[in-house]
């Protein structure tokens, strides 16, 4: 049942394979021909030899000049011409394979651009680095180069058997006792193998993943001198994958070697019973030159093919991680008959809404809330409570298990994701810059934002004076996530990204976390113009600076527990003034 399973699997990572292949049939029709041919010319040198060793003759004064050169030459013209059909096969294959990983690459690239943000909540983005690196670059060397070399093989052993054949069907017995044994032995060599090459990708994976984590880290690392834990980590985590790797590396070479032996054998006994054959007048010295070197031809490419079979375990298990990952369900469609949304007005309700990330696990319970057109809802509690829950199910980042919620009085599971998410603008705690320029980064969310735009809101986050500074202005180039400048430089920049943008609604998560109190305050004052006519959901742990809004919700292990307004809550003397209180404690 495993084996049918495996031969099932394999079968089907060919498949898939094929249809990347496939895409490209005139240079696959184009490396077929050449290889078809360049084989073919090579394989004529050895009937062309033995022709030529049987026309010096045994005796002395027996040797046909005129014959042997004719043959030499065109044994010369066979190889010049298949080497340089292989030269040319070369640059096919090459052209093939850049083909293959660049269309493979952009497949899943475009799947991650699609997949829905609890996909990368599961994974780490070093693992998924890894799949698009080096488990390609696995499967195309493996499968481009390796396909096309097991194909040739099979020429080369085909028509190399049809020479033996015709020259002496006796000594073809000889391997009827060889290939079996050869068969046997890569067979139970490599079903122990493609476990270990999976469990190799795997662990690389890992690695990289942790590697991911540990520089995006580093200041923290050198902050608490945890330098030393960290390279431990690293330490275990690189010698479980070396491990991993030499174990695969190593019975995976087994194949080759044994199958050579076998090989190695059979030509032993091919050229004790050629001998007693010749001494028994049956077979000529060229027949038996011919046939040794149509023998070698016959068993090398075996040999190869022992040896592509251990690489392609590697480029199996290579090919299940990027497949797996292609074949990840990618954001549930919108529902059928799904409308857009348009001229939002901005009233946001949410009733009875239960969600839990796992079934086990619920987050928030029985959630409800109501924020009328252009008010300012706070959300607040502490760590771990369900506040970004909440904005991920406002965004349909995720589905609430339960319950409904709307936006202009219209079910948001009934409207299109885009047209929801386009109705608000967002800023997050954790910044994102791209490389580009300030210009570019700005107006990342605003396709036709002009500059006039682009500096208007640039000064309404207070960060047009700064940019200006700069050598270039907004032409500065940012380096990879902007880590050429502050972290409350950063954060800025995002805002005035988000003020950009013409939305009814606004999510500010920890917006102003990076920020000084001066420059803090600075934004709250550009941000209450901006937020005039809108509806805000402002997640914030210094509850000073939601004083002014409209309505205040305090969440707690996944439970309204408080609502109303600062002056309100903070009478009830409850939970929320306990949180209020303890921002100006002292220990």
């Amino acid at each position: 049942m495993h084996k049918t399973g495996t031969h099932q699997k394999k079968t089907y990572l060919l498949g898939r394979l094929w249809r990347y292949l496939s895409r490209h049939k005139l240079l696959i029709v184009s490396a077929l021909l050449c290889m078809l041919a360049g084989n073919l010319f090579g394989l004529f040198g050895p009937k062309l030899s033995g022709n030529a060793i049987d026309a010096m003759g045994v005796g002395a004064g027996d040797v046909d000049f005129r014959r042997v050169f004719s043959y030499v030459a065109l044994m010369a013209v066979c190889y010049l011409a298949s080497g340089l059909l292989s030269y040319i096969l070369s640059l096919l294959m090459i052209r093939l394979s850049r083909q293959v990983i660049c269309r493979m690459r952009k497949d899943v690239f475009d799947k991650l651009s699609s997949l829905p943000v609890g996909f990368f909540d599961r994974y780490q983005t070093g693992d998924i680095i890894s799949v698009i690196s080096y488990d390609i670059d696995t499967v195309n060397q493996s499968f481009s180069n390796d396909l096309l070399q097991v194909l040739q093989s099979m020429v080369i052993v085909l028509f190399s058997l049809i020479m033996m054949l015709s020259i002496a069907p006796l000594l073809v017995l000889v391997f009827a006792f060889t290939i079996p044994l050869s068969i046997l032995s890569t067979r139970f060599i490599t079903t122990r193998v493609r476990p270990l090459f999976r469990r190799r990708s795997k662990k690389l994976g890992e690695l990289n993943g942790f590697v991911e984590e540990m520089i995006g880290g580093q200041k923290t690392t050198t902050a608490y001198h945890r330098e030393n834990a960290v390279i431990a980590r690293f330490d275990l985590k690189n010698a479980k994958a070396v491990d991993a790797y030499n174990k695969a590396e190593y019975y995976g070479t087994l194949t080759g070697p044994s199958v050579n032996f076998i090989n190695n054998l059979s030509l032993a006994l091919v050229s004790v019973f050629g001998a007693l054959m010749y001494l028994g007048g049956s077979l000529g010295l060229g027949n038996i030159s011919s046939f040794i070197q149509y023998s070698r031809k016959f068993s090398g490419p075996i040999n190869e093919i022992a040896n592509i079979i251990g690489e392609l375990q590697s480029a199996f298990a290579a090919a299940e991680r990027v497949f797996r990952l292609i074949d990840e369900l990618p954001e549930k469609p919108d529902a059928a008959g799904a409308r857009v949304l348009e001229d939002v007005y901005g009233e946001v309700a949410a009733r009875h809404v239960s969600f839990g990330y796992t079934p086990d696990k619920p987050v928030l319970h029985d959630f409800s809330m109501h924020a009328d057109k252009g008010s300012l809802i706070a959300i607040v509690g502490p760590t771990g409570a369900g506040k970004t829950t909440i904005i991920n199910l406002l965004m349909r980042f995720y589905d609430a298990d339960s319950g409904v919620i709307e936006v202009d009085g219209h079910d948001i599971a009934t409207v299109t994701r885009r047209s929801l998410r386009q109705a608000y603008s967002m800023v997050l705690q954790d910044t994102w810059l791209f490389y580009g320029t300030i210009y570019e980064n700005i107006a990342y969310g605003k396709e036709d934002a002009g500059m006039e735009d682009v500096v208007r809101a640039a000064k309404a986050a207070h960060i047009h004076d700064y940019i200006e500074s700069l050598p270039d202005g907004y032409n500065t180039l940012l380096s990879d996530n902007g880590v050429n400048i502050s972290k409350g430089q950063k954060q800025l920049l995002t805002i005035a990204r988000a003020m950009l943008l013409d939305c009814k609604m606004l999510i500010l998560d920890e917006a102003t976390s990076n920020v000084d109190t001066r420059t803090e305050q600075q934004i709250q004052a550009a941000m209450l113009k901006l937020m005039r006519d809108k509806t805000c959901f402002v997640i914030a742990h210094r509850l000073s600076t939601i004083r002014n809004a409209d309505h205040i919700l305090v969440i707690r292990d996944g439970d309204v527990v408080e609502q109303g307004t600062h002056e309100e809550l903070m009478n009830q003397k409850g939970f929320y003034s306990q949180l209020y209180y303890a921002q100006f404690e002292t220990y």
